[in-house]
């Protein structure tokens, strides 16, 4: 969430009266004011849907994960498009709606009820997710990354203990709208990788190795092998997050290697809400994917490993849109439950929930993250 603008400041009597197709606002958090009247004939749910909470604050109405969930994107638009003004506190009233301007800059940024560092057995709503982080009080008080600054020379040249360093990585922090700084300079481009780019680059050898296979072999065959290239991704998925990613308890003490967790994993733990750093870069996912790509072809004739190799990749496909999604979209019933899942590996428990596209495998190995699981620890306040 960007610094506010400066806007009128209304009383709640003021937003009530905003109550009607031809002139309808609404608020967010007891705060934000909206004029939605232009949008009414868009909402995908009808206007009536937002007529029937007119004049009033909606919060309650967007917030809910699994039900009527509403992506940040969703958030970003209504305040580029039709935020008006703030919701005045009764202090305010008595002190500024005397003015004949009334007109205020209110800060909005970070939120004294939500601490997003402090792991919480029910998951935080939609709407906390977009609530940008104070950086100054967070560095005060937790003596770890300055927002404010890039984070890679931080963590390499930081003094931080291996105990310290891993309880605060995963301690979730919000940068608002964009990017922290990473590098901080000219290498920042290559930090960052847009989720379109993961299909873009990778389907067409998808497809390449699959038409090589269906070419070449018996084709009811070729597809088995695809399906089952796809279920051992799964399986790898599985692994290379909990054992790579998460290879927390291994890490050498040494600044090098919390910068190469920061940037395996740390850091989308660090800001699991940052859009750009949630897809494996196309360069970081050769590297991982060259073993396999070998293994596979030295144990199977060329054209069985064209199909498993091309089941696999799909896989992959899958598993990053998925990730991507999970975090910034609204999505149909059994996905948000997965999303409900996933998040919680963030913001309850991040050693448990290692599936992404699935829970199957945190079943299989006990690491099942389930409603009665415990919080992980937090060592340093």
């Amino acid at each position: 969430m960007s610094s506010s603008r400066i806007l009128p400041l209304y009383s709640k009597t003021d937003l009530e009266k905003h109550n009607d197709k031809n002139d309808c606002w609404v608020s967010l958090y007891q705060r934000k004011i909206y004029n939605v009247t232009e949008f009414l004939d868009e909402h995908p749910g009808g206007a009536e849907y937002i007529l029937d909470y007119a004049g009033t604050d909606i919060t309650d109405v967007m917030k809910d994960v699994l039900t009527h969930e509403h992506s940040e994107s969703a958030y970003e638009i209504m305040d580029e498009s039709y935020l008006v003004g703030y919701l005045a506190t009764e202090e305010e009233e008595k002190k500024l709606l005397t003015n004949k301007d009334h007109v205020v800059e209110v800060n909005l940024k970070g939120n004294n009820e939500f601490d997003s560092t402090v792991f919480v057995k029910e998951l935080p709503t939609e709407d906390k997710l977009s609530i940008a982080t104070d950086y100054q009080n967070d560095y005060k008080k937790h003596k770890f990354l300055d927002l404010n600054k890039p984070l890679l020379w931080q963590v390499l040249f930081g003094k931080f203990t291996k105990d310290f360093y891993l309880d605060q990585v995963h301690r979730p922090r919000h940068y608002g709208k964009g990017s922290a700084p990473l590098f901080g300079n000219f290498l920042e481009p290559l930090s960052k990788t847009p989720w379109w780019m993961v299909p873009v680059v990778w389907l067409p050898v998808v497809t390449y190795h699959i038409y090589t296979a269906l070419m070449n072999m018996n084709q009811a065959f070729a597809i088995f092998l695809f399906a089952v290239g796809v279920f051992v991704w799964t399986l790898i998925e599985y692994g290379l997050h909990r054992f790579l990613f998460h290879l927390d308890d291994r890490l050498p003490e040494k600044q090098w290697a919390f910068t190469l967790h920061f940037l395996l994993h740390g850091v989308h733990h660090y800001l699991p809400m940052d859009r750009f750093r949630l897809v494996m870069p196309p360069t970081l996912f050769v590297v991982l994917c060259t073993p396999f790509y070998k293994l596979v072809f030295a144990l199977l004739p060329y054209y069985w490993a064209c199909a498993g190799f091309a089941g696999g990749m799909l896989g992959y496909v899958c598993y990053d849109l998925t990730h991507y999604f999970l975090h910034h979209s609204q999505l149909p019933p059994y996905m948000r439950k997965l999303k409900k899942y996933h998040l919680e590996h963030h913001y309850k428990n991040y050693e448990l929930g290692f599936g992404v596209t699935s829970w199957f495998w945190d079943k299989v190995f006990g690491t099942y993250l389930g409603e009665n699981a415990p919080l992980s620890n937090m060592k340093y306040d």
